[in-house]
């Protein structure tokens, strides 16, 4: 089971230090969240299953891929991700190019989470209607894995229309990797239907296994990775009940808070039982 390494409760002002650690130390990913906007009227900010609102207006906000290109230049091996990016809220030509260039300036390390949203104020401002997110993401993620592949593309769809183009460079990796996010049916869906892979929301052991059960009655295809969020794990020994479920990737958070960060995943690491 690989490891990955989650930004986004930390101050942005280590995530640099944290995914240097990360790649010295031998995770294998690193994850960064993602919104293009907050809206600053909080009425449309609960979030689901909570009824509270999960945003902070000014919160600083980066575009996950171009940051994740500036953390692949100073690193060398561990994959960047994004958990996740709302794919559907650009163009497809945007979000494509968006993660074309980061897999290949960092050489083949990207791994593109995407997901619908659940903040409808981003969509509002955005001009885009919250509705149809789904169906808008799924034709963005067919578009964009033609970008990725075919030297030549034209489309005529529901959202997006447009004549033959070419899209160079194509990504390194082939395919680029596509994790769809969401615990929602619809989303687990689009994973199967669509996408290499799922991630998860934050689960426990036990949370997990619903989504996991419904997954496998949807027949993944072959080589179909599950991530999943687990900020419960803060020592080597919290990892025995996810191993058991037979899952990929697990992002884990051992540490209490920013300032040790860095020292949490160095003390994890060097407590892992070799290979």
């Amino acid at each position: 089971m690989k490891l990955g390494v989650p930004l986004g409760l930390l101050h942005p002002a280590a995530w640099k230090d944290v995914a240097v650690a990360a790649d010295e130390l031998g995770y294998e990913s690193v994850w960064l969240p993602e919104h293009l906007v907050f809206a600053t009227d909080l009425s449309l900010a609960a979030y689901p299953s909570t009824g509270k609102p999960a945003i902070t207006p000014h919160t600083p906000l980066f575009d996950a891929p171009a940051y994740l290109c500036w953390l692949a230049a100073h690193t060398t091996r561990i994959k960047l991700g994004t958990a996740v990016y709302l794919f559907a809220l650009r163009h497809p030509f945007t979000a494509a190019r968006a993660f074309a260039t980061l897999d290949t300036l960092s050489e083949g390390r990207a791994l593109c989470g995407v997901g619908a949203g659940w903040y409808e104020a981003e969509w509002r401002a955005a001009g885009l209607d919250f509705a149809t997110r789904g169906p808008r993401l799924d034709e963005a993620i067919q578009i964009a894995r033609r970008l990725w592949t075919e030297p030549a593309v034209a489309h005529e769809g529901r959202f997006y229309a447009f004549p033959e183009v070419a899209f160079e460079p194509k990504p390194v990796q082939r395919p680029l990797p596509v994790l769809a996010g969401g615990d929602s049916p619809a989303a687990l869906r689009r994973a199967t239907r669509l996408c290499d892979g799922w991630i998860s929301m934050p689960h426990t052991p036990d949370t997990i296994r619903r989504p996991l059960a419904t997954l496998a009655r949807l027949n993944p295809p072959p080589g179909f990775s599950i991530t999943v969020h687990a900020y419960d794990v803060k020592t080597p020994a919290d990892l025995a009940p996810w191993t058991a479920l037979g899952i990929d990737r697990l992002i884990i958070r051992p540490w209490h808070g920013t300032r040790d960060a860095v020292s949490s995943l160095t003390r994890f690491a060097e407590a892992l039982p070799p290979p």
